[in-house]
């Protein structure tokens, strides 16, 4: 029961700081990189996310690690693209200084013809690109979303 508090603390603290309810979620499946636009997704969340204990003392962390399920959930409530090969996209994570969340959303950015540039800008201040005016958090899997630490500290 405890776990299940600090899991809707942990989604409820997130959504209601985040800056933007937009999203493209990525993961593998069947060989292919996935990416998954799915707007005003607050409601959906709780139904994608994981509660894991976070590193170095900061708590449990929310964080996307999709299922089977959690895919296909993803799948029938967002607008669904195939990117490319897991092949590919592991050799440009091999031939890169940048990890998988980074390259996953180089390549949706640029697939939204938008210049991709590596920022740190807090999920609190804006998305990580903004097409047509509207911001988008681009999350791959093993993305962390927040954790106990952090939340302590922005309350």
């Amino acid at each position: 029961m405890m776990n299940n508090n600090i899991f809707h603390n942990l989604i409820s603290f997130y959504t209601n700081h985040a800056y933007t309810d937009n999203y493209v979620f990525g993961f593998t499946c069947a060989g292919m990189v996935y990416a998954v636009t799915i707007h005003h997704a607050d409601g959906i969340l709780p139904y994608v996310m994981t509660l894991d204990k976070a590193s170095r003392g900061q708590g449990y962390s929310l964080r996307f690690k999709p299922n089977k399920a959690q895919k296909a959930v993803l799948m029938e409530n967002g607008e669904v693209q195939a990117l490319c090969s897991v092949e590919y996209f592991n050799d440009c994570v091999e031939n890169s200084i940048y990890n998988r969340g980074e390259i996953f959303e180089k390549m949706v950015t640029e697939n939204l013809g938008v210049e991709w540039e590596k920022d740190n800008v807090p999920y609190t201040d804006g998305g990580d690109v903004e097409v047509d005016g509207i911001a988008y958090q681009i999350k791959f899997e093993k993305a962390t979303f927040t954790n106990e630490k952090s939340m302590g500290l922005m309350m």
